[in-house]
């Protein structure tokens, strides 16, 4: 299964925004792990 643009988007946000909790961003980055692979 991977991760949809609207929720990769958000978990990007996550990661950037520094009052979020270690949790949050420990789950945005497994969103983010599950993206996938853009083809050029």
């Amino acid at each position: 299964m991977t991760t949809g643009k609207k929720a990769g988007t958000a978990a990007s946000k996550v990661l950037r925004d520094g009052r979020t909790s270690r949790t949050s961003k420990t789950a945005a980055a497994s969103a983010l792990s599950q993206r996938p692979t853009r083809k050029k």
